[in-house]
Parts: C-alpha cells; structure tokens; sequence
C-alpha cells in the first residue's frame, strides 16, 4: 500500500454547496485581499493557497468511497457511496476501454448511503472488468440487486457487463486479497457495520466507519484497540461531537472525534483521519473541529508519540 485516496467523506446523505455558501466563501476571500495587488498569476495563486482551507476548498458532499492503493495492479475500494461515480471515471480515464481491471469493493454495511453509488460506477457496465464485493453480511448480494431494480433504478442489474462475484468473509478471519491482509470487525451499529484492517508487509490501514463506541464497555474499548494497533492511517467515523455521541444521538450508530483520539493514542496509531461528516455541518464548522480535535490530542498526549489528526476531504490523497 502506498496511499488512500477520498472520493466521498459524507455521512449518511450527500451533501452539495449551497448559493448562500459559495457566496460567504467569495466574500471572505475578497475581504482578505482587500488593499493587496496580485501582478502575476503566481503572486495570486500563493494568496489563494495561504487562505483557510474552510474558504479556498470545500470538504465536499459525496457519501463514503475510499480507495486504498496498493503496489499491485488490483483496485481496493471501501464502500459505494455517491464517492464511487467520480472513482468510476476517474479509473476510465487513466485505464480506457478496453482494458480490463479488478475491483474489491469492501462494504462497511448495507444502508443507502454506502451502495447508493454502485449503480453509477461506470467500470461495471464494461465487459471484461472484474468486481469482487466483499462483505460480513449475508445480504450482500440480494441488497447490491435490489437497489437496481424497477422503479428504483432504470438500469437492471442484469446489465452490467463486468463479471460480478461476492465473497461473504468471516469477522475476526483474516483473508488474504491480492497482496493484503484484510481483516473484518463487527462494530457496533443499526444492521451491523463491518470495519476492516488492511496490511501489507510494511503498511497498515483501518477502515472503521458507522461504528458506535461505548464508553463505559472496558471489552469494547481493548478489543478496538487491539483493531487499531500501530496502524500507519486510521479513517475513523467521527460524525459527532462526544456530547451529542453520548446524549442526544445515543444509539446512533456514530461515533466521535474524541473517542477516535483516545483509541488511536491508546493504540499507538501513527495518523488519524475523521470521516463520515455530519451533513449539516458546514466547512466552517468541519475546520473547527479538526483544530479543536488537534488540539486535544496535544493537551491528552502526555509521554506518546504525537498523533498526526487530518479531516477527510472530497478528493484528498495521503501518501503511506
């Protein structure tokens, strides 16, 4: 593995830029250049690069689709939210047609957000492609279909012209994918949700979304520990805030930014990436609180090795 590349970091629907926020965005980075001249494009490209991230970039709209590159030719892909139709293209671009390719698509679990792009993902529809989905849960198959059929979607499944295989693994099993290790872990959620823990000879990388950690579950909290251990990225579901994780939105399925900092600290984790944003919540306030996350892993870090904190974005590549 030598990257993981984000193509929807939404949680539960995608989400787009409104009129009222691309407008707050241009009038804030007007303001900030208020005085200033710009004689070259270089001068005004270095003006636009040092503006906060909340003005000069977006965290995106697209549901959960992450793609983990490995050194071998096969694609890894985890989940098939509205993320996967950009992957899609983006893989028929550099790949053309035709040319066949491997897909393993990991599903985390089986609610809307996380399939809804499986219909839109192009390379399905060229013979030749190869998809192998992979899954904990027995419906994996049946809820792949069900979302193409009639009146859902207009193009059946029976369409598609890649060859289509399910592979229904073990938790706690690790299975050997084309070069990785994947491991699958039960997580707490409506339906079960699956996480999975990929490793290569000198790489880790979890995958843990749509999971709620109890606090007050000693088990729980050292079994994910030991899910996480020395992994080089953890990409966490931290779609709330730990008041909201532990009062109003109980038994949600979701978890916070500051439980996914206590586990990773504990398990030793090189990085941590907070996934699965609330959609209502704006650039504004995603920023905010990927700096006040930063800043609790400096003040509850003591003795341990810093822990890097990076929020997800729509498009963003983190090099291994």
């Amino acid at each position: 593995m030598n990257q993981v590349v984000f193509w929807g970091t939404r949680g539960s629907l995608p989400v787009a830029l409104t009129h009222r926020d691309i407008r707050e965005k241009i009038i804030a980075a007007l303001t900030a250049a208020n005085g200033k001249s710009f004689k070259t494009q270089l001068a005004l490209d270095e003006f636009v690069d040092n503006l906060p991230f909340a003005i000069n970039g977006t965290f995106g709209g697209n549901s959960s689709c992450v793609e983990i590159v490995g050194d071998g030719p096969e694609h890894f892909i985890c989940d098939m939210g509205s993320g996967a139709r950009p992957l899609g293209l983006a893989k028929i671009a550099r790949y053309g047609v035709p040319n066949p390719q491997t897909y393993h698509i990991f599903i985390s679990h089986l609610q809307w957000d996380h399939l809804m792009g499986f219909p839109y993902f192009a390379p399905m529809y060229i013979p030749g492609n190869r998809i192998v989905i992979h899954g904990c849960h027995p419906q994996l198959e049946a809820s792949i279909r069900l979302q193409m059929q009639a009146p859902c979607f207009p193009v059946d499944y029976a369409q598609a012209g890649a060859r289509i295989e399910f592979d229904v693994m073990t938790p706690d099993k690790p299975q050997y994918i084309a070069g990785l290790n994947v491991t699958p872990k039960k997580q707490l959620h409506a339906g079960d949700s699956y996480g999975y823990r990929f490793e290569s000879l000198t790489k880790t990388v979890v995958y843990s979304t749509d999971s709620e950690h109890r606090l007050d579950n000693p088990g729980e909290h050292e079994a994910f520990v030991a899910f996480f251990a020395k992994a080089d990225l953890v990409i966490f579901d931290a779609m709330y805030s730990l008041a909201e994780a532990v009062s109003v939105k109980a038994d949600w399925g979701h978890s916070s930014n500051v439980v996914g900092v206590e586990l990773c600290q504990a398990a030793a984790a090189k990085r941590l990436v907070l996934f699965h944003h609330e959609p209502v919540h704006d650039d504004k306030q995603l920023a905010r609180l990927v700096a006040e996350t930063r800043r609790l892993e400096q003040i509850t870090r003591g003795s341990r090795a810093p822990l890097e904190i990076i929020s997800a974005y729509d498009g963003l590549a983190i090099d291994l």
